[in-house]
């Protein structure tokens, strides 16, 4: 297991330090804080405040995932599918949560919103080229790889 320091600044006296649910837990759970309960209604987007910023190390990514739990169970989950945290970034960490239910669904302070998965990239350098090296696939698009 590779570890890394990811210092974080309470921006609200509310607020809740991430933290893994197991050992091996790959995403750590981020809280929702507010003074209130927010309702969040069908097919609508809220954005909820964590309270905390956050020092990513360099070449990471913090990748903001849905909660499995709140995304079955309720219908909640990032209206952007997958937020994306740069290293560079030191604002308030923000989940744009989405109602995809057909039913109104409150939101506690406190509550477990979304798990951030840390994760490293690579910086890609684009050269233009008039022509790409061949492979099996080529030119094949969606569902060109299998028979279904």
């Amino acid at each position: 297991m590779r570890k890394c320091k990811v210092y974080f600044k309470k921006l609200d006296d509310k607020a809740v330090m991430p933290t893994y649910g197991t050992q091996y837990a790959a995403g750590a759970d981020l809280y929702a804080c507010m003074d209130s309960p927010v309702t969040v209604g069908p097919g609508e987007t809220q954005f909820i405040h964590t309270g905390i910023a956050i020092e990513l190390p360099e070449y990471t990514v913090g990748l903001v995932y849905a909660r499995s739990g709140l995304a079955c169970k309720k219908g909640l989950a990032p209206a952007n599918k997958v937020g994306v945290i740069d290293a560079d970034y030191r604002g308030e960490v923000m989940v744009a949560i989405h109602n995809h239910s057909d039913k109104p669904v409150e939101l506690e302070p406190g509550e477990r919103i979304a798990q951030l998965v840390i994760s490293p990239f690579i910086f890609g350098e684009y050269e233009e080229r008039e022509e790409l090296s061949d492979t099996v696939r080529g030119e094949g698009g969606f569902g060109s790889t299998g028979s279904n």
